[in-house]
């Protein structure tokens, strides 16, 4: 015998997000709580501070890698740099300050996001892995500081 054919529709959630986000937008605005797909904004919520520890990281390993480059290869700095370590922490500085729950996040993950920096550094630069430590030099408060740069500690 032949199965019935399926008479559901893809739920719009899987068919077009943007779509789905507009119509809940749409729905929480109008405090309708009858077109809400509750598990699915459930897990969208919960998924946002995901997104922000995410990009906390990859701010992280931009500085120290950054870092990395300015310390150990000074012949090559470029103005650029600068500007690039500005920005990281800039936007690794202004998330904290959204999310201030997250204050003490960057402490948790500074020695893994460390190890993917270092790599980086020594693929961009050429130079020898072992050229830069296997512990991260800088303490949370320089990483943050956007006035420190490795040259200029006391």
């Amino acid at each position: 015998m032949a199965e019935p054919a399926r008479t559901t529709e893809t739920p719009l959630y899987e068919r077009d997000f943007h779509a789905w986000s507009e119509d809940q937008h749409r729905v929480l605005k109008a405090r309708s709580s009858a077109g809400l797909d509750w598990d699915n904004l459930a897990e969208e919520i919960r998924s946002l501070g995901g997104s922000e520890r995410s990009e906390i990281r990859s701010r992280l390993v931009v500085v120290l890698h950054h870092l990395l480059k300015w310390q150990y290869q000074p012949s090559r700095r470029k103005a650029g740099w600068t500007a690039s370590i500005l920005e990281a922490r800039d936007q690794l500085n202004e998330r904290l300050k959204e999310s201030p729950s997250l204050r003490s996040y960057p402490a948790t993950v500074v020695d893994k996001q460390y190890v993917i920096a270092r790599l980086r550094a020594a693929d961009e630069t050429e130079l020898p892995l072992d050229t830069f430590p296997e512990q991260c030099p800088y303490d949370l408060a320089e990483i943050l500081d956007e006035r420190f740069l490795p040259d200029q500690r006391n």
